[in-house]
């Protein structure tokens, strides 16, 4: 197989995927309209993720996050029955 085949089917996903995603926002721009892009959080999973925001809203500023407000992993954990754990290990 020369280098150059090579070398072509390779690159050849990573060039479908971008022609994906760009057909894709394209679209996406086409239904909606211009969108701004930025780092949202949700506090109930405590986690933040890149998207669209809407209109009023403002994306999630790393500096103004204070540790201390959110709730400690327990709190939000569903409360574990008080059996013991190891009993599903053994076999009768």
């Amino acid at each position: 197989m020369e280098s150059r085949h090579l070398v072509l089917l390779i690159l050849t996903p990573f060039v479908l995927v971008f022609i994906y995603a760009a057909w894709h926002e394209y679209s996406r721009f086409k239904r909606e309209g211009a969108s701004s892009y930025g780092l949202t959080y949700d506090p109930e999973t405590n986690t933040t993720s890149v998207g669209t925001l809407p209109d009023p809203d403002e994306g999630f500023d790393p500096e103004e996050f204070n540790p201390e407000d959110t709730p400690a992993p327990d709190e939000i954990a569903s409360a574990s029955p008080a059996s013991d754990h190891k009993e599903q290990d053994t076999k009768s």
